[in-house]
C-alpha cells in the first residue's frame, strides 16, 4: 500500500508531506483547491507524462516521492530485482521534473527509465476515474481480468506454453524444408563434387609438400647439367688431358738429355695428369648422384597443379580440399536423413497443434463460463448505484484461426445503459458517470480475485444523488476491507466512510501573501464533522448540517 507521498514544488503545491494507511482514505476540498494537482503528482511519480508546466512558477525543478510498503513477493518488486535494484524494504518511487520539460526517474534512488517507473507503479496503484484510460477501460486488459475472475490463471498459462510450443514446432519445420529444399537444388552438384574430390583425395600439407618437392627437382635438373657440362670439360672430347699424354711422353724422351730441366716439369704434369683424372671420376660420382626421372617431375607437377586447379574451382584454399570434400559428404548424406525428417518434424508440429488447439478450445469454454458469472456478479452491485436499467455484457469472440499465447478469444466489456439501446464497448457507450459506477461495481467484483495494492478514485461520484452515492460509498468503504483505497470526492456520504479524511484548500504562502499554496490537512473527527457538513450545506454551515454530518458518520461506524 501507499505509505507516504511527498510532493514539492508542483503548481500550486510548494510542500506537501502525507501519511496514509489501510482502508478508505479520501481527499475532500472546495472546487479548484488543488485535488486534480495532488492526483497529477501522484501519477508523475507512477510514471505518468512529464510536463514542464507542473513546475511551480518560478522553481527550476518540482519532485514527488512515493513511498511502498509491499509484500515480499509482490510483482513490483520482482520488477525491481530484474533491474538489479534491491527490492527489500520500502519500495520507493520518485520523479524530478524539470521547468525545461525533463524528466528524471528513480526507485530506491537507482535511476530508472520512466518506462520501467511506469511499469513498477502500474503493478502497485491502479487510477479509475470519469475520463481515465488506463485501467478496468482499457480492453487490452479484459482477457486478463476475467481469466483472474474465473481462476483460469494457470490454464491459460497452459494453454500460452502450448502456444509457444506450437510456435517452436512451426518454425523447426519451417527451417528444415528450407534447408532440405536448398539441399534438392544442391544436390547433383554435390553428388559431383565429393566423387571428384574423392577420387583427388586431397591431404594436408600435400601442397606445401609437393612444391618443396617440386623445387628441389627443378634445382637438381641445374646442378646436373653443370655437372655434365663441367665433366665434359674435363674428361670429354674438349679435354686437355690427350695434349698433355702427348706433351709429357715428348718430354720423357728428353729426360736423358737434360735431367735437370725436364724432371721437375714431368713431375709436374703428372700431378696435373692425376689431378684432372680424379677431378673426371668426382664429377662422374656427381652427375649419377644428381641424375632423377623426368616422368616422376611430371607425376608432381600435375598433382600439384590438380590441387590448385580444385582450389580454385571450390574457391578454398588447398588445405581446405580435405574439409570441404567431408562437409559435401555429410551435407549429401543429411539429404536424405533430413527428407525423411520433415515427416517426424510434420508429426511434432501437428502433435502440438492438436494439443494447443484442445487447450484453447477448452480455455475458451472456461472463459465463457466466467464470463457468465462475472455479468451476474457485476449485475448484483448495479441496482444500488441506480443502474439497475443497465446490463453488463462480457463479449468473447472467438475465432480459431487467430491463434496466439492466449488462445484464440477477444474478449471486451460491453454495457447497455438503458433496455432496447444497442450493446456497446463500455468506454464509449457509457456516460461519464455511468462509467464510473460502472467501474466502480467491477472493481469491486474483481478485488475478490486479485488487485493492485491501491486504488485511487477521481471523483467517481459527481453527478450523483444522495443515495447513489451512498451506495458507491458502501462499495469502496468494501472494497477498502481488501486493498487500500484513495478516492477524491464531493459526496459527504462517501466522505463520511472514510477511515482517514484529509482537507485540500488554498491559502497564502508563508512569508509571501502574494502567492497562493495548496495545503493538505488531516483532519480529527470534530473537524471532519465539520468539513462533511460544509459538503452538506454549502457556503454556509448550519445546525442542521451537522446534525446530518454527525447521522452520516454515526450510520458508517454502525455499518
Amino acid at each position: 500500500m501507499l505509505a507516504q507521498l511527498s510532493i514539492r514544488d508542483i503548481v500550486l503545491i510548494d510542500r506537501l508531506d502525507l501519511s496514509f494507511r489501510e482502508g478508505l482514505s479520501v481527499l475532500t476540498g472546495e472546487t479548484g483547491a488543488g485535488k486534480s494537482i495532488l492526483l497529477d503528482g501522484f501519477a508523475l511519480a507512477l510514471g505518468g507524462r512529464g510536463d514542464g508546466s507542473l513546475v511551480r512558477h518560478g522553481e527550476a525543478q518540482g519532485q514527488v516521492s512515493a513511498v511502498f510498503d509491499l509484500p515480499l513477493d509482490h510483482a513490483a518488486r520482482k520488477l525491481a530485482e530484474a533491474q538489479a535494484i534491491d527490492p527489500d524494504g520500502d519500495l520507493i518511487l520518485r520523479r524530478v521534473q524539470y521547468a525545461d520539460g525533463r524528466t528524471r526517474a528513480f526507485v530506491n534512488d537507482q535511476p530508472v527509465s520512466v518506462q520501467i517507473l511506469r511499469s513498477i507503479g502500474s503493478a502497485i496503484v491502479e487510477i479509475h476515474g470519469q475520463h481515465d484510460d488506463r485501467a478496468l477501460t482499457d480492453p487490452a486488459q479484459h482477457r486478463a481480468l476475467l481469466d483472474g475472475f474465473g481462476g483460469l490463471e494457470g490454464q491459460a498459462q497452459d494453454v500460452a506454453e502450448a502456444s509457444e510450443r506450437l510456435k517452436r514446432a512451426r518454425q523447426a519445420l519451417q527451417a528444415q524444408r528450407l534447408r532440405v529444399e536448398a539441399a534438392r537444388k544442391e544436390a547433383d552438384f554435390l553428388r559431383h563434387a565429393v566423387e571428384e574430390l574423392g577420387k583427388l583425395a586431397p591431404k594436408p600439407g600435400e601442397e606445401d609438400e609437393l612444391a618443396a618437392t617440386r623445387q628441389a627437382m627443378m634445382q637438381a635438373e641445374k646442378v646436373a647439367r653443370d655437372l655434365s657440362e663441367a665433366h665434359e670439360s674435363v674428361g670429354g672430347q674438349g679435354s686437355p688431358m690427350p695434349a698433355l699424354a702427348a706433351v709429357l711422353r715428348r718430354l720423357e724422351r728428353r729426360a736423358g738429355q737434360a735431367p735437370e730441366l725436364v724432371e721437375p716439369s714431368l713431375a709436374a704434369l703428372n700431378t696435373a695428369i692425376i689431378a684432372l683424372e680424379e677431378a673426371g671420376e668426382a664429377l662422374a660420382v656427381a652427375m649419377r648422384a644428381a641424375e632423377y626421372d623426368p616422368r616422376q617431375q611430371e607425376r608432381v607437377e600435375e598433382r600439384l597443379f590438380a590441387l590448385r586447379a580444385a582450389g580454385r574451382k571450390y574457391d578454398v584454399p588447398v588445405d581446405g580440399l580435405k574439409a570441404l570434400a567431408e562437409t559435401m559428404a555429410s551435407d549429401l548424406a543429411a539429404l536424405d536423413e533430413s527428407e525423411s525428417s520433415l515427416g517426424r518434424l510434420e508429426a511434432e508440429m501437428q502433435a502440438a497443434e492438436a494439443a494447443f488447439l484442445a487447450g484453447a478450445q477448452a480455455l475458451s469454454q472456461a472463459r465463457r463460463g466466467a464470463a457468465s458469472r462475472l455479468d451476474l456478479a457485476v449485475k448484483a452491485e448495479l441496482p444500488p448505484l441506480k443502474l439497475e436499467r443497465a446490463r453488463f455484457i462480457t463479449r468473447i469472440e472467438s475465432d480459431e484461426t487467430a491463434r496466439g499465447p492466449e488462445g484464440f478469444d477477444r474478449i471486451e466489456f460491453w454495457v447497455e445503459t438503458n433496455p432496447g439501446t444497442r450493446p456497446g464497448p463500455m468506454m464509449k457507450v457509457a456516460s461519464g458517470g455511468e462509467l464510473s459506477r460502472f467501474m466502480l461495481a467491477l472493481k469491486v467484483v474483481l478485488a475478490e480475485r486479485g488487485s493492485a495494492p491501491t486504488l485511487v478514485f477521481d471523483e467517481i461520484d459527481t453527478g450523483v444523488g444522495g443515495a447513489v452515492a451512498d451506495a458507491i460509498g458502501e462499495r469502496l468503504a468494501r472494497l477498502a476491507d481488501r486493498v487500500q483505497v484513495i478516492s477524491v470526492t464531493h459526496a459527504p456520504q462517501v466522505a463520511a466512510k472514510a477511515r482517514r479524511h484529509f482537507l485540500i484548500a488554498k491559502s497564502a504562502g508563508e512569508g509571501d501573501a502574494s502567492r497562493t499554496v495548496t495545503r493538505v490537512e488531516a483532519l480529527a473527527d470534530q473537524a471532519r464533522g465539520e468539513e462533511i457538513a460544509r459538503m452538506l450545506a454549502g457556503a454556509s454551515i448550519t445546525e442542521e448540517a451537522r446534525a446530518a454530518a454527525r447521522r452520516l458518520l454515526e450510520a458508517a461506524l454502525r455499518g
